[in-house]
């Protein structure tokens, strides 16, 4: 990748931090905001995958294209729910990954360019290798099924508290290289990385050409708070991404304490102001300025 000027055009929609509004709240608020992409979490009572079928998926395809919008990505919800490809209750193991092949169907109704996966935990009284093994082997299993209907998939690293298996820019490395599936690449969440101490830098050399999407968010270093919120350097993020020809798409992933769900177009507002005063800066290379109060209705381009 070469350098290249990052663009609000960059930013999706999504419903994060959305679960307690309805999802027609949610896509108009995105219009306003001049979202064309979605990313699409799949949580009850917007998306709720397991008990979906194909005519609501088709049903949901049109509604998000009634406010100019189609999904760029669908990520189930796989820490809070009890879906877990690296579960050793054999089970509920099988479960998880059959909820995600049914994912996958869903996915080809909805249009959408990449399932998100993340790689599960083990028991934490267990050699880790034999939970990275059972996970490897589900993302082996749902990444070739995947590729049957063209879709690729994202593997994101999380945090210790929420996996103890792919946390790190080097577990997913070896994770790729393990599965062996060219149609599995990476999220890059700046929480997790900055969590994990890592940087951009630190992502783009373990992953040469397999960070496809971002999760960009502030935190403090963890929080998964709305910019300028916590005290990630948004800027430094910016410039590392432009600096390697980062072409991709990025979503405000929120989650805060639960406070945003009260209020979700503001904690959005904030951080698209903050985002697009950024960009800005990093174009023209000139010093920060104060931002400036965004209306409900501005949409940022």
């Amino acid at each position: 990748m070469t350098h290249c000027q990052l663009g609000m055009h960059q930013l999706t929609g999504t419903n994060f931090a959305y679960q307690h509004h309805s999802l027609e709240r949610c896509l108009r608020d995105m219009a306003q905001f001049g979202r064309s992409r979605f990313e699409l979490w799949g949580i009850a009572p917007h998306a709720d995958i397991g008990a979906m079928d194909l005519q609501e998926a088709k049903s949901l395809a049109k509604l998000l294209d009634s406010y100019g919008m189609s999904t760029l990505c669908l990520t189930p919800e796989q820490v809070a729910y009890p879906v877990n490809i690296a579960s050793p209750d054999p089970g509920l193991r099988r479960r998880s990954i059959d909820h995600f092949k049914h994912a996958v169907h869903l996915c080809s109704v909805l249009g959408a360019e990449f399932l998100f996966l993340t790689s599960g935990r083990g028991a934490e009284d267990e050699p880790k290798e034999v939970a990275w093994e059972r996970s490897r082997d589900a993302l082996a299993e749902i990444t070739a099924y995947s590729d049957r209907y063209g879709l690729r998939c994202l593997l994101e690293p999380l945090q210790r508290v929420e996996s103890n298996l792919v946390i790190r820019s080097a577990h997913a490395a070896r994770m790729l290289e393990e599965v062996g599936s060219p149609n599995l690449g990476v999220c890059l969440d700046t929480v997790a990385m900055a969590a994990a101490g890592e940087t951009v830098e630190t992502y783009l050399t373990a992953l040469p050409d397999r960070i496809w999407h971002v999760h960009l968010v502030d935190g403090t270093p963890t929080g998964h708070l709305a910019w300028p919120e916590g005290n990630l350097d948004l800027g430094a993020i910016l410039a590392s991404l432009a600096r390697a020809g980062y072409t991709g798409m990025m979503t405000i992933e929120l989650f805060g304490s639960g406070q945003y769900a009260l209020a979700p177009q503001m904690a959005f507002r904030r951080s698209f102001e903050t985002i697009e005063r950024e960009m800005a800066t990093l174009a023209t290379g000139a010093n920060s300025t104060p931002a400036k109060r965004v209306p409900g209705s501005r949409q940022f381009t």
